[in-house]
């Protein structure tokens, strides 16, 4: 297995690097959920209803479009918590724009893959702490892992991860999945019940998103411009869950993408760890992300 750097992914696009979370023998990227998997409220698109066509449940779908479209909106307030899951990878955090912080935690893999990686990530700006732990079958293969795994949060040098969406919160840019940015590519939507929807979208220019990695955008080829989700809003309209359902695309078993936000308006300031518990970075660290 070769352990591969970081840098290529946003915080959120490290769910889907194929090859990190779990590889077998051969180097397959084994990460992911193997078959056909459903999300609740699994859809089979049927046409492709345009613009002010009408859906099966009466809605035209402009308006459908519209509504999922509209329901991204409160997360540009930048209050909320929001759970990620994908390739047998999870994160959750919540975003308190009002006191520009944020927290993190991101697991990748588990004890039984070759490399397992958690980190848990505070913003407070204008500091970022994280506390890494690597494990897993080929941890050892990892330099300077004594270095990597303190049991501490480790303070940032900004000047040195300025850029690096894997490591750095960007206050301008709060969603960490990117959802305004998905909803943007729909191709196809119906209305399906009170508050909820399905249909196609198309990923291939989602790069940007965060909550897909690019080169598995790129393995997916023509199959990127019709990817299957469904969606659900809250009574105020707002985006509750994000269900994507990724075929298999070269050696990427099929997968289930799920985005969830939560608590709008009601997240709180993230708490800065306690200074006995931070210790500077070392260069290991950085050069396991750059």
């Amino acid at each position: 297995m070769k352990i591969r750097r970081f840098s290529a992914a946003a915080f959120a696009a490290a769910l889907l690097i194929p090859g990190v979370a779990a590889c077998d023998d051969n180097g397959t990227g084994a990460a992911g959920a193997s078959g056909s998997p459903t999300a609740s409220g699994g859809i089979t698109p049927s046409g492709t209803p345009g613009t002010g066509s009408i859906a099966p449940s009466g809605t035209p779908a402009g308006d459908a479009k519209q509504a999922l479209l509209n329901s991204t909106n409160a997360i540009r307030d930048g209050n909320f918590r929001f759970t990620m899951s994908g390739a047998g990878s999870t994160a959750e955090g919540q975003v308190h724009e009002p006191s520009q912080s944020a927290e993190m935690r991101m697991t990748i893999g588990d004890p039984s893959s070759d490399l397992m990686m958690k980190l848990a990530l505070i913003h407070y700006k204008p500091d970022s702490w994280v506390k890494l732990e690597l494990g897993g079958k080929a941890a050892g293969s990892v330099p300077g892992l004594r270095q990597l795994n303190l049991g501490k949060y480790q303070h940032l040098d900004q000047t040195r991860i300025k850029g690096n969406r894997a490591l750095g919160f960007d206050f301008d840019r709060l969603d960490p999945a990117g959802s305004a940015v998905l909803t943007q590519g729909i191709t196809e939507v119906r209305q399906t019940g009170d508050g909820t929807y399905a249909g196609t979208l198309d990923v291939s220019k989602a790069a940007e998103a965060g909550s897909l990695d690019p080169a598995l955008i790129t393995a997916l080829g023509a199959q990127a411009k019709s990817v299957p989700f469904t969606a659900r809003v809250d009574p105020q309209g707002r985006l509750s869950e994000l269900v994507l359902q990724v075929p298999a695309a070269g050696q990427n078993a099929a997968q289930q993408v799920r985005i969830a936000y939560t608590d709008y308006g009601n997240a709180t300031a993230a708490q800065k760890p306690p200074a006995d518990q931070v210790v500077e970075a070392p260069p290991e660290f950085y050069n396991l992300f750059n």
